[in-house]
């Protein structure tokens, strides 16, 4: 047994490792100016909450807000969606030995716990502001996507833990089921009562980074009922090449990274004294379990100001083509980087872009369409993801939809289970792919939350962001 985990462990070690290889070498961010406006002013009264889905994301997206919202005499609490566990090749540096057993990665969480308490009372937080739930470090968004209303919760591939191990967290003793984590998220809310919410952005590739991005939304939309809508920031850490340059460089500016700069992303920057620039590489340092295998790319957030953007909420008005009109797509999202050329489509009245992913509603049914890059020869294939969010219905019992084309052929998931469903169609030609998925099997929702990941061949070329795409009845 002790082999098999082993082999595992040293696979995502290796993968990890490739990651990082690949954000060392790949090419520079374009230097291109973004519309970039200043971040809101942080007053006395606001009540910040800062939710990071591993504990030192709250660091390094953050520690300027943390300080400027304690200047000001705001209050800030941070809540942790994970313990941040399973980060094995950080910690084999660190520790100088591989972890084997749960309870060598419960003590690796306790680290990193511990890490996060110093850090925080070093930019003036106290240990009582700081909230863990203690979830699956690499595993939150397989739950969000797939574990929900299930006796059968999910469990970590390496410690074949399922629930909340640590006994000092919020959380301790919850089952990682999709419920946990969105009913604690709702129990933070309502006791603190947050205006201002920092998260972890929908275009991050880490995959605990998106959760927390969607399970955050469905809280909110659960509770604005109640009348809570708070301002939401969304903070960038994991994006391959960005930022550049590598290492300590206080002196720069922290800008979009290229493959951002034609998107529809709103940027605001928070600008950082000298002061607390020089806080924020100290409190990055107390992360030791961490520096010590990424020091070159944590300190690269050391700059003179902190980013934060989100995407618009996309409208989608039913379009009716039963006389013969031609569907009209709207694009949201840039599928692959350092595409500049544009063509019209064939009805001559819209442009689309090669590389990306448009949308439209017609009769029922959701249109997803994929310009491919004309440069682009090899195989390609991609998974869908349609969460669909309807007021009437708990999201719990909502489809969570994955949809994978390869070639000609099509796959769907709703959550664990694979599904077939008559409905969704798939047509594809040279340069365009185009699907038909009728609302009606996503639970006919009010809006979906959308992302795909495309392939080349066995390896994944890009991803878009979440989207949360409003369907609206034309009229």
């Amino acid at each position: 047994m002790q082999g098999k985990i082993l082999l595992i462990l040293l696979s995502y070690i290796l993968l990890s490792t490739v990651g990082v290889v690949a954000a060392a070498v790949a090419a520079p961010a374009s230097q291109q100016s973004a519309d970039i406006k200043p971040l809101e002013p942080i007053v006395k009264g606001d009540r910040i909450l800062i939710l990071a889905p591993h504990p030192d994301d709250e660091v390094l997206g953050c520690a300027g807000v943390i300080q400027a919202a304690l200047k000001a005499g705001a209050e800030v609490r941070v809540a942790f969606l994970t313990n941040g566990e399973h980060n094995e090749l950080a910690f084999i540096v660190f520790k100088k030995k591989i972890p084997l057993q749960q309870k060598e990665f419960i003590n690796l969480g306790e680290v990193r716990r511990s890490e996060s308490e110093k850090s925080a009372k070093l930019l003036g937080l106290k240990e009582s502001d700081l909230i863990f739930l203690g979830y699956p470090d690499f595993g939150t968004f397989t739950i969000f996507s797939r574990y929900w209303e299930t006796d059968r919760p999910y469990k970590t591939i390496l410690t074949r833990i399922s629930k909340v191990p640590y006994k000092n967290n919020l959380s301790f003793g919850a089952p990682y089921v999709g419920e946990s984590i969105l009913n604690d998220l709702k129990k933070v809310f309502t006791s603190y009562k947050p205006n201002k919410i920092f998260v972890s952005h929908p275009a991050d590739v880490n995959g605990d980074h998106r959760a927390l991005y969607l399970f955050l939304k469905v809280a909110l939309l659960d509770l604005a009922k109640d009348g809570s809508k708070p301002a939401v920031y969304p903070y960038l850490v994991h994006c391959v090449g960005w930022p550049l340059p590598r290492h300590y460089h206080p002196e720069l500016e922290l800008t979009p990274a290229g493959k951002f700069l034609e998107s529809d992303l709103d940027w605001s920057s928070l600008s950082l004294t000298k002061d607390r620039v020089e806080n924020k590489y100290k409190a990055i340092l107390m992360h030791k379990s961490q520096t010590a295998s990424s020091a070159f790319y944590l300190l690269s957030f050391i700059r003179k100001n902190e980013l934060f953007s989100d995407y618009p909420e996309a409208q989608l008005t039913s379009q009716d083509i039963s006389k013969g009109d031609i569907l009209k797509f709207s694009g949201f999202s840039d599928l692959y980087d350092g595409i500049d050329d544009a063509e019209e489509d064939t009805s001559g009245e819209q442009e689309i872009k090669e590389g990306q992913v448009s949308f439209a509603y017609s009769g029922g049914d959701l249109f997803i369409r994929v310009d491919k890059n004309k440069n682009f020869t090899g195989k390609f294939s991609f998974v869908l993801y349609l969460f669909g969010y309807n007021v009437k219905t708990s999201f719990s019992q909502m489809p969570k939809i994955r949809i994978f084309v390869k070639n000609k052929k099509i796959k769907i998931y709703d959550g664990i289970k694979p599904v077939v469903f008559e409905g969704v169609l798939l047509e594809r030609k040279a340069k365009v792919i185009t699907l038909k998925v009728p609302l009606s099997f996503l639970g006919d929702p009010d809006l979906v939350f959308t992302s795909m990941k495309a392939y080349g061949g066995a390896l994944e070329v890009d991803a878009t962001g979440f989207r949360m795409i409003k369907i609206k009845n034309g009229g």
